[in-house]
């Protein structure tokens, strides 16, 4: 069946062209083919694969193209990119590839579009359409990939065993497109996944992060990591998470599956925010609770001060994973640290000071901190759900309330330690330090405004039952 009515894009009739005059055959080949037949729109990525040189192709094709666009060529890849209009297309000769075991990077020779064709992730990434004029349009379908898509099922084109064991990558691709479309892995090739487990060890953490951020970044995250954990994969690649799984009982008193419980939060939370960093705040925001487990015979089950212990686990893990040790990590410790917070003040009275404390200790994040606990709720009971629901809808509408009234997010009280230095005539000392903590908690206290005069006058007071004496004209006259 001839495809020709998808390749209306001008590119493919110039790439076409220039093919033919370099006398060199070249299809469009993998995700933009893929994403034609499950109808995900104009993929804006595409890749071209020539039986011949791709460099050479590429540099004739941004010759022909208006503007002419700049190649870049990666010489060790024999690959050549150019961005035209809002595509980036990127041209690479059709290739051999032969792997050691020790890396994933193969030995590479020139090839013919069959052995191209053998060497792809999988069947749906393996189609091609031709664009030479003689056959422009055609699909080249040598492993059934369009059945694969119709039937969901991901699948390589050659032995799974070989597929995994040459590029180990390829498991978590395996997975994080299951994920994404929703689609089943081929059993044959589940089983070797988990027989090549221990080989992601020789990926690098960068490329397997890339994948657990798609797979985060998924419409449901759990299936993921429900297949990351079936597979053996995920306790070699986050073995915080593995630890939470399980459930103890001791004298006939049971504590939840942590592990279960987190892939639920993070589904829930992902119908709300596509923010990468909050998602991993969800994955992560219980990791603290396998170390800190303990039974007593009186209260139970406990993890006490989890949500401290799980906000260091995050440094070490993010560092571990090569990922950011900057904002990013920060933020996310910061919403595992409160991760508790808002939920205690729901199962109370909410009082002023309580909110504001809350508004103050999560600044900016605060309305991140309550899309993470409404998030938490996982409870089966109807009537619970509602409760809890209910609750936290009051605290939001406080924090809203409190914080039109008193300015308390992200606020610096009002009276500076260089002016409590000037007042009382202090050198640097401990004494000051004393009065704006307690101009602070008068502040969160609700005791006095948070305006200059208020503070002020409230410093002078304090600064007395210090025994300190005024030596600021501006002081006295206050």
């Amino acid at each position: 069946m001839n495809h020709k009515h998808i390749l209306q894009h001008t590119i493919f009739k110039t790439i076409g062209a220039c093919a033919d005059e370099l006398d060199m055959e070249a299809y469009v080949i993998g995700g933009f083919v893929r994403d034609y037949f499950l109808k995900r729109g104009d993929s804006k990525d595409i890749d071209v694969v020539a039986i011949g040189s791709g460099i050479s192709l590429a540099q004739k094709v941004a010759f022909k193209l208006e503007g002419k666009p700049e190649v870049t060529i990666f010489k060790n890849f024999g690959t050549a990119m150019l961005k035209y209009k809002n595509l980036e297309l990127e041209f690479v000769g059709a290739r051999k590839e032969s792997y050691t075991r020790d890396s994933r990077n193969p030995v590479v020779e020139d090839g013919t579009l069959e052995d191209d064709q053998n060497r792809r992730d999988f069947t749906i990434n393996a189609m091609a359409f031709s664009l030479n004029k003689s056959k422009f349009g055609d699909l080249l379908d040598p492993f059934n990939g369009v059945k694969d898509l119709e039937k969901q099922i991901i699948r390589t084109p050659l032995k799974p065993e070989i597929t995994y064991s040459d590029d180990p990558l390829r498991m978590m691709r395996a997975i994080r497109f299951a994920t994404q479309l929703n689609f089943t892995i081929e059993s044959k090739s589940l089983d070797a996944i988990s027989k090549n487990r221990e080989r992601i060890k020789i990926i690098s953490k960068e490329r397997v992060v890339d994948e657990l951020h798609k797979i985060l970044l998924a419409e449901k995250p759990s299936k993921g990591f429900s297949l990351l954990n079936k597979t053996g994969l995920l306790p070699l690649i986050l073995p915080e998470l593995t630890a939470l799984q399980g459930i103890e009982e001791i004298e006939g008193q049971r504590h939840k599956d942590n592990f279960w419980h987190t892939l639920e939060v993070v589904d829930n939370i992902s119908k709300t925010t596509n923010n990468l960093w909050l998602r991993w705040a969800a994955l992560l925001h219980d990791i603290g609770k396998a170390p800190t487990k303990k039974f007593h015979k009186k209260i139970g089950w406990t993890f006490h001060a989890h949500e401290f212990v799980g906000s260091k686990m995050v440094y070490k893990l993010f560092k571990r994973l090569r990922m950011p040790l900057n904002d990013k990590m920060k933020f996310v410790q910061k919403m595992v640290l409160m991760s508790s917070r808002p939920v205690i003040l729901s199962e109370e009275h909410v009082t002023d000071s309580a909110v504001r404390r809350l508004v103050f200790d999560a600044g900016d994040y605060v309305d991140d901190l309550m899309t993470l606990c409404e998030a938490d709720i996982t409870t089966k009971n109807a009537r619970k759900l509602k409760k809890y629901k209910n609750n936290f809808k009051i605290v939001r509408e406080k924090i809203v309330e409190v914080e039109e009234r008193d300015k308390i997010r992200n606020f610096q009280p009002p009276v500076t330690g260089e002016e409590i230095m000037q007042t009382f005539g202090l050198k640097p000392s401990r004494e000051i330090g004393i009065l704006k903590d307690a101009i602070k908690e008068a502040i969160l206290e609700g005791e006095i405004a948070n305006e200059y005069s208020a503070a002020f006058k409230f410093m002078l007071k304090k600064g007395k039952e210090l025994g300190l004496s005024v030596k600021s004209n501006k002081a006295s006259k206050s």
